[in-house]
């Protein structure tokens, strides 16, 4: 896929051959092609894996790294960058968590000396909220996507089995064994995007307008790739997809 990728961008930047003198060499655009990888999969939260983790007795704090996504060789997965829903899993189905946002989990829940929950309840300490503080994907390799973490609330006084809705960041391309993690769809946007990162630093005006009307036309790949992921019927329920009412409820002809 990469090679690909580099025959397309280099083809839209009309970059001669490193034979004839070219501006950009192939290192230089299979950098661009992985920055507009992790644009897309951002841009378009392209890349969505349900991830599981279970919990300790007593720890309410589990880092986005600790989250099992699969194996990065085969998933093409490099990372969580956050986390959209959790579950977790009783008998034979699932109980979702409240989200609440990190201030609001940081004062009534974290604030509390005695965090054991309803005395009077035995089974008050299931996981009833979820926050999560910081983003995943550390650019420090040592702290891969650990900077990021899900607190659990109550303090959970046993194992429960967590079924996370997460979005991701995929692997850098190094050759073209290297798994793409994009879906298909979405791969058309990149060759666009790769010659916006390229184009970004050039002198000229003109390029520089060429970089423009190229992220313009990336996205419209993506609309395209939101387009195939989602159903005509009852299309409103998906994210990023356009509403069909939206006109009239604006009030446009």
């Amino acid at each position: 896929m990469l090679t690909t990728y580099i025959t397309d961008t280099q083809r839209l930047l009309q970059n001669p051959a490193p034979s004839a003198g070219g501006l950009y060499s192939d290192a230089q655009i299979t950098a661009a092609v992985n920055k507009a990888r992790r644009h897309l999969a951002v841009k378009a939260e392209a890349i969505r894996v349900i991830g599981t983790i279970s919990t300790v007795a007593a720890q309410r704090a589990y880092s986005l790294g600790a989250i099992n996504i699969g194996v990065e060789a085969t998933t093409g997965i490099s990372g969580i960058l956050n986390v959209r829903r959790i579950n977790y899993a009783i008998g034979d189905g699932e109980k979702r968590l409240d989200a609440v946002s990190w201030e609001w989990f940081d004062l009534y829940y974290l604030n509390d000396p005695v965090p054991l929950g309803d005395q009077n309840d035995p089974g008050s300490r299931w996981p009833r909220q979820w926050a999560q503080y910081a983003q995943g994907g550390s650019a420090s390799a040592e702290l891969s996507d650990t900077s990021g973490s899900i607190y659990i609330n109550p303090l959970p006084d046993d194992i429960y089995n967590l079924r996370c809705d997460c979005l991701c960041y995929p692997v850098p391309l190094e050759n073209d064994d290297t798994v793409e993690a994009l879906p298909v769809l979405f791969t058309d946007a990149v060759p666009f995007i790769a010659a916006w990162y390229v184009l970004l630093g050039a002198q000229n005006q003109a390029r520089r307008a060429d970089a423009e009307a190229y992220y313009k036309y990336g996205m419209d790949y993506v609309g395209v790739g939101r387009e195939g992921a989602n159903p005509s019927v009852n299309r409103p329920i998906f994210e990023q997809a356009p509403d069909p009412a939206q006109k009239g409820k604006a009030g446009a002809r």
